[in-house]
Order: structure tokens, then C-alpha cells, then sequence
């Protein structure tokens, strides 16, 4: 077992608070004038690298939200990442349960929409993903051809190390949530049932759970967007949270 590490980063009023059962991460109402983001996350916030954990770990827990999935707004979740914007910046990587509202729009999977509550893994910095950097502004004008993405984007998904599996459950209600990122390939389940097994980001990664008031709009066909979300309501994430197992 490991001791957890968790501390608040949050913005735009939003706050951490602590209740009978765990700990609620609670992002105010407002216009889409700030960006509104409740937080916990280890990075940084033990000795060593700020990106601490390697494979293989276990993250389990248990939460529900406020709303359910329809009324929901910004986006959510929980899990591993590599915080890929943080010095030095990193390609992206993560495992985790994430969720997107509409407008929010990243169709990464194929046959998999690009909102709503999913299991995830994704590993950009692959040297099969980077080796398709130099031909992208070639092949992302072709995506938008439905052939030619249907043909390409599969391959493209698999050097990135892109996964996804919807999570069909109320959001509302309490559930149990295990990660286990293995050395070569990780789970993901839900009420002890997986939903996702997936080849397993390199890391090392660190932990986060957040609820924040943004989307971001990328597809596959060279669209990116980024925004953020009124609120009319009060809005929350609740955790009870585990050790960590190694």
C-alpha cells in the first residue's frame, strides 16, 4: 500500500470540502467568463519528480457527481496522467475515467463518441505515434475523407496508444472505481466488472480528480477548439478515496 498525496488546486472559486463519507470537489455556478476548476492531484506534492508514479499501480475509489450525465457541464474525472503542459511539457498521457459535455467533442476511439463518461488510455509519446508527426499535414486533410479515415485513423489510434470504452452507469449514484495500470497492460472496471483493457501508458504519471467548467473540441480531421462553460448551478464530485497499491 501507498500512502496518497492528494492536495486542493483549484480556481475560479471552486473548492474542496470535506464530508461524512469523503471529499467533495464542488465547482460554483457562473458565467463562462473564468475558468472554474476544482482539483486534487499528487503532482509535485511528494520528494522526487513531480511525476512520480510507474507502473504497476493500482488507484481505487469510490464517487458519484451531482447531476446526471445529460445535465452535467465541462468536464470531469479521475486517475493517471503525466500532466503533459507542466515543466518539462510532455506528450500527453493518461489513465483515467473522463468525462466530456457537449460541446466538448474528442472522438479519439473509433466507433467511440467524443462526450460522455468514459475508461480511457491514451500514450502520444510513442515513437509510433511521433513517427506520424512529420506526415500529419498530409494525412489530416485526408481524414476528412470517410474512407480514407476509416482506412488510416485505426492505425493511427493504435501507435498512440488511444482506448476508450463508454461507462454506462448514473452518475448520481455511488460506484466503485479501480485503475490498475500494469507494466504492459491495464484494466479499468467498474463495480468490479472491466470495462476497458488497453496496452498501458509508459509514464511515470501522477494522480488527479478535477471538475471544471471548460471543453475542448479535437478531432481527428484537424479541428481544435477550446472553451469554456456558463453554469447555472452548483455542480460536485465526490470521492472516497483508497490507498494506492503497488
Amino acid at each position: 500500500m501507498r500512502e496518497l498525496h492528494l492536495k486542493p488546486r483549484c480556481s475560479g472559486g471552486a473548492g474542496v470540502i470535506q464530508t461524512a463519507t469523503g471529499l467533495r470537489l464542488i465547482r460554483p455556478p457562473g458565467p463562462a467568463d473564468h475558468y472554474r476548476n476544482a482539483q486534487l492531484d499528487d503532482f509535485g506534492r511528494r520528494p522526487g519528480p513531480p511525476r512520480a508514479l510507474h507502473a504497476p499501480y493500482t488507484l481505487c475509489l469510490r464517487a458519484r457527481m451531482s447531476h446526471r450525465a445529460d445535465r452535467l457541464i465541462g468536464t470531469a474525472g479521475f486517475g493517471l496522467w503525466n500532466y503533459p503542459w507542466a515543466w518539462p511539457p510532455r506528450m500527453p498521457q493518461a489513465v483515467w475515467f473522463f468525462f466530456g459535455a457537449p460541446p466538448h467533442d474528442m472522438p479519439l476511439a473509433m466507433n467511440i463518441p467524443g462526450h460522455g463518461w468514459k475508461a480511457a488510455t491514451v500514450d502520444t509519446g510513442r515513437l509510433a505515434a511521433l513517427a506520424w508527426l512529420p506526415i500529419a499535414p498530409i494525412i489530416v486533410p485526408l481524414l476528412n475523407l470517410p474512407p480514407l479515415y476509416r482506412r488510416l485513423w485505426p492505425r493511427i489510434q493504435h501507435a498512440a496508444g488511444i482506448a476508450e470504452a463508454l461507462v454506462p452507469v448514473d452518475l448520481t449514484q455511488w460506484h466503485d472505481y479501480e485503475i490498475h495500470w500494469g507494466t504492459k497492460e491495464s484494466v479499468l472496471r467498474v463495480d468490479g466488472t472491466p470495462i476497458l483493457h488497453a496496452p498501458s501508458p509508459r509514464g511515470p504519471l501522477s494522480i488527479v480528480i478535477w471538475i471544471d467548467n471548460q471543453y475542448a473540441v479535437v478531432r481527428p480531421t484537424g479541428r481544435l477548439w477550446w472553451g469554456l462553460q456558463p453554469c447555472d448551478d452548483a455542480q460536485w464530485l465526490e470521492v472516497v478515496l483508497s490507498h494506492g497499491v503497488v
